[in-house]
């Protein structure tokens, strides 16, 4: 059984006027998430989206030091981005289509991602979405260490640092043995 994860394809991290924008290479990824999502949903396998979010005026999160304030509770910035976000709107609430708020990096720390994929039976994860070398990276050596078998869609990820986006393409291959399509 397998799962397909988006993570954070949402205004704040895509639109050209979003609070951490990967811009125009996320942008360039929308037809990939939306033809991969449609695949798994149309199979009936789970499609889970793995929203960052982040309270207003947080000082106590360690991205605060790091980052500028994005995907903020209750603003357009952490609304899903453009088509992906249409799509989602038709699907939700179908129980193989899951929303999943996120507070790290990886999409299982503090979370309870490990627990609905296990019951599901899923073995296969396969992963979309932004950044490449932040949260893409960090769900993947996650789920690695977990025992699932990876499947990143190299037109279905984006970074804001090209180097970075490269360097973890290769990771996914040579360190976590990922399939890079």
């Amino acid at each position: 059984m397998k799962a397909l994860l988006v993570i954070d394809y949402t205004y704040d991290f895509i639109a050209d006027e979003g609070a951490l924008t990967v811009g125009a290479p996320g942008q360039a990824i929308e037809a990939t998430i939306v033809d991969k999502v449609e695949a798994f949903h149309r199979a009936g396998d789970l499609v889970v989206y793995a929203v960052d979010v982040h309270e207003q005026n947080d000082q106590c999160h360690p991205e605060t030091a790091l980052f500028p304030p994005h995907n903020i509770r209750g603003t357009k910035g952490r609304e899903l981005y453009g088509k992906v976000g249409t799509q989602y709107e038709r699907i939700k609430g179908e129980g193989h289509v899951l929303w999943l708020d996120k507070t790290r990096y990886s999409a299982f720390v503090g979370t309870n991602l490990d627990l609905l994929l296990r019951e599901r039976g899923i073995t296969d994860v396969h992963l979309v979405g932004d950044v490449t070398d932040i949260c893409v990276l960090h769900t993947a050596v996650y789920a690695y260490s977990l025992g699932y078998k990876l499947t990143i869609y190299k037109d279905g990820v984006a970074s804001f640092d090209e180097s970075g986006h490269e360097w973890a393409l290769r990771h996914f291959q040579q360190a976590l043995g990922a399939t890079v399509v």
